[in-house]
Parts: structure tokens; sequence; C-alpha cells
């Protein structure tokens, strides 16, 4: 049975170490063939902008950047749509790819048969 991981990250530089394990997980997830959903939420939000992720820093880790790359390149990338009006940011300010969607979109990804959720 194929399987879709949906990941909701909560945390940006505020909580680094939940941070970059959301990411890792979601890279190695689209690295292992898995379909991938990530989701970014509340301070992760930021990532969602060009070059925000190449400020990134956590000794002993992947770098943000190419993480989040690796995800673009196989999986999905939402940015909520209440954390992105927060912010002052809208769909002409995101990542090629990154869509802004809303928790009725997220609750029908975590809902759908096969799905695997997970929340840092």
């Amino acid at each position: 049975m194929s399987k879709k991981l949906v990941i909701k990250v909560t945390a940006g530089a505020d909580s680094p170490e939940r941070c970059s394990q959301a990411f890792t997980v979601a890279a190695v997830a689209v690295a292992s063939g898995v379909e991938v959903s990530l989701w970014l939420t509340g301070e992760s939000a930021w990532f969602a902008l060009p070059g925000r992720a190449a400020e990134f820093e956590l000794p002993h880790s992947a770098p943000l950047a190419d993480l989040v790359e690796a995800v673009r390149a196989g999986g999905l990338i939402t940015l909520c749509t209440q954390c992105a009006a927060r912010r002052g940011i809208t769909e002409k300010d995101v990542l090629d790819g990154v869509r802004i969607a809303g928790a009725q979109v997220f609750v029908q990804e975590i809902m759908a048969d096969g799905v695997q959720a997970l929340v840092y």
C-alpha cells in the first residue's frame, strides 16, 4: 500500500532542533520515494520565502536550504494561509511551487486513506 506523509512544522528559528527535524524527515521521506506534503505554520512560515532557509543554522544538521530544495523537488510545500497573512506574505513572495492554503485543505489531506500525519 502506498502511503502519503503529511508533516506540519510549527517551529522556525525559535526552536531550531524541532524545525530541522521536520525538514530532515520530510527530505528523507522524499528521497525514499514517499509522497510528502510539508506544511509551514507559525515561525516556519518564513522558510517559504527565497533566501530565508539559507540564513538558518544548526550545528551538525543538514543545511536547511538543501532540505527545502529536496522537498520542493519531490514533494509539496504549503504555507498556512493565516500564518502568511499575519506575516504579510503573499503568493507573489514565496518560492516557486509553494502554495498557500488553509486548515480545510490540511484536514482534507490528513483524513485521506493511507496518510500518516506528523506535527513538529
